[in-house]
């Protein structure tokens, strides 16, 4: 039972219109993956985005009661008159999607609503955990794959990404009024928080704040190398695009100084076309080790994903014949890294 055969068309029509007016960025990813991915991914970012939504644009006190009580109602089979509640609610049933996945996302979005700042790194891991680990976890189970060590470098690369954002944005945020870089890296390098938002510019200073954070994400999109070469093959090459041109914004804001705060770093489209060529060469090459621990702050999460069961049709995983042809493959593909091991043994 592949997810086309799940989700209604009206309302994936309508989940696509509402990426493609708003989401131009995941509406322009999502021809990358292979439609298999793309349709259940297309009905998860469009709960994501109403969810975001009713937190940032909702101001009443009951916003997040009210979207809390609509997730309830997804996950009890009962979703409320809204297409993208009816996908998500398709969707969450079909992949084994534990409910405290995306309650987290939505944790996360109800902590950007109440302003909230990190004093340290751990503090900010535990919040990009919940607005884009969680969506790197859900994805890989969009594409079939549950094994703790895959998971937890998916989660490393929406952290990654997400670091990549604050590392970009310094200046537009603060004159926003947000705030994301940790307090005690700050003052570590004699800056005052508050002085800050109060007046946003850029120093030498605060350049060395936003080297460390890129620096840490560097490390995370290291690892998520390892998780992409065990994803099925057709995913790698869109997947690892994402990973290559989002550590290119960081190199950007590097070439730039640091400087976040009177410009926006990006990347060209020139740029953007060699970095998918890299990654579809480099979706045929064998991946590196995965078993580094997962960050603390995303352990809940594989645990829930481990304590959750997938459905299955007549006991047997639901799998579509395209789906079980690229598992065949990556079966074979194990067996053939099981093999050099055992020859270098």
């Amino acid at each position: 039972m592949a997810a086309n055969d799940v989700l209604d068309a009206v309302d994936l029509g309508a989940c696509r219109a509402l990426l493609a007016d708003g989401s131009k960025s995941f509406h322009a990813a999502s021809r990358l993956l292979p439609a298999r991915i793309a349709v259940p991914a297309t009905a998860l970012y469009a709960f994501c985005r109403v969810a975001d939504d009713a937190i940032d644009l909702d101001d009443s006190p009951t916003a997040l009661a009210v979207l809390r009580t609509r997730l309830a109602d997804i996950y009890v089979g009962t979703p409320q008159d809204s297409p993208a509640d009816r996908a998500m609610a398709a969707v969450v049933a079909r992949y084994g999607i534990p409910r405290a996945i995306p309650d987290a996302l939505i944790e996360g979005f109800a902590w950007d609503r109440a302003g909230r700042q990190y004093e340290d790194f751990e503090a900010l891991t535990a919040y990009a955990t919940r607005v884009a680990g969680t969506v790197g976890v859900m994805m890989a189970l969009l594409m079939g794959e549950r094994r703790p060590a895959v998971l937890a470098r998916a989660c490393d690369l929406g952290i990654a990404m997400q670091l990549t954002n604050i590392a970009r944005d310094v200046g537009e945020d603060a004159r926003n009024g947000r705030l994301y870089l940790p307090h005690g890296w700050l003052r570590d390098a004699g800056i005052m928080p508050q002085d800050f938002l109060a007046a946003p510019s850029f120093t030498p200073a605060l350049g060395q704040v936003i080297e460390r954070l890129l620096g840490e994400a560097a490390l995370l999109y290291q690892r998520a190398a390892g998780g992409i070469a065990r994803l099925p093959v057709d995913c790698r090459p869109g997947i690892g695009a994402a990973r290559l041109i989002y550590a290119a914004i960081g190199d950007e804001v590097a070439r730039r100084g640091y400087d976040s705060v009177g410009s926006r770093a990006a990347v060209g489209a020139r740029r953007k076309l060699i970095l998918l060529g890299r990654s579809c060469l480099a979706a045929l090459r064998p991946g590196g080790a995965i078993n580094a621990p997962p960050v603390a702050a995303a352990q809940f999460l594989l645990t829930a994903v481990a304590a959750k069961v997938p459905l299955r049709d007549g006991g047997e995983m639901a799998w579509a014949p395209e789906e079980r042809m690229i598992r065949f493959l990556d079966l074979l593909e194990r067996l053939g890294e099981a093999r050099r091991f055992e020859r270098a043994s």
